[in-house]
Parts: structure tokens; C-alpha cells; sequence
């Protein structure tokens, strides 16, 4: 199965939540899925990570944003955090789960060999 790299390129939550949703059935299934948070999108990963959503998908019986996050790196979706962005939100790399790795759009592509790529 090819792998599968996702692009958050922007502070959409519920953008996030979808590629948070593909990446994690994306491992689900056996394949390799990243999810790499572009600029302004590195600010959604700061704790507590929360979705505007998060209510109505919880009424609904669907995980919320923090409860996905967590069930996507369970299943081995590498996260990475992209370094322009960590200084353009002012993130602290200490401030983020201590799964998360840091990068760049050069890494990125860089690794990307034969996983489809997807922006969100």
C-alpha cells in the first residue's frame, strides 16, 4: 500500500480533524501516514488540542478533536510540526507532546518517495 502524506495548511480545526481522519484510517489499514502542520497549522497542535466542532461531534457519539489526536498516533500516524511555523505561532517545542517531530516543507517532500500527497 502507498503511503500517504497529509499538508494542514491552515488553523482550521475542523480541516485538521479531517486529516487527522485520513491519516488515522490510513494506518488502520497498514500504511504509512503522515501529517505534517504547515505555518499557521503548527498552532493547532498546542494543548489542550480542541476542534470548534468539538461539541456537536461528541453529541453525535464521534471522537473529539483531542481524543482523534491521540487514536492517530496510537496507530503510528507520524506528526510532524513544521519549524517556520513553530516560530511564526511562537510554539514552544517543550509545549507539544513529546511524540511529535519537527521538520520542514524540504524534509517533507524530501521523504514524501511514493506516498500520495494531500493538502488540507
Amino acid at each position: 500500500m502507498k503511503g500517504l502524506t497529509i499538508i494542514a495548511a491552515d488553523l482550521s480545526s475542523e480541516r485538521f480533524r479531517c486529516a487527522l481522519s485520513l491519516a488515522a484510517a490510513q494506518a488502520a489499514l497498514g500504511g504509512r501516514a503522515r501529517l505534517f502542520c504547515q505555518g499557521e497549522a503548527v498552532a493547532l497542535l498546542r494543548p489542550p488540542v480542541q476542534g470548534i466542532e468539538d461539541d456537536a461531534h461528541e453529541d453525535a457519539g464521534l471522537p473529539t478533536l483531542d481524543l482523534l489526536f491521540e487514536e492517530a498516533l496510537g496507530l503510528g500516524v507520524t506528526i510532524i510540526a513544521c519549524q517556520s511555523g513553530m516560530a511564526l505561532t511562537n510554539t514552544d517545542a517543550r509545549t507539544l507532546d513529546a511524540r511529535i517531530t519537527f521538520g520542514g516543507m524540504v524534509s517533507v517532500l524530501q521523504a514524501l518517495g511514493d506516498d500520495r500527497l494531500l493538502c488540507v
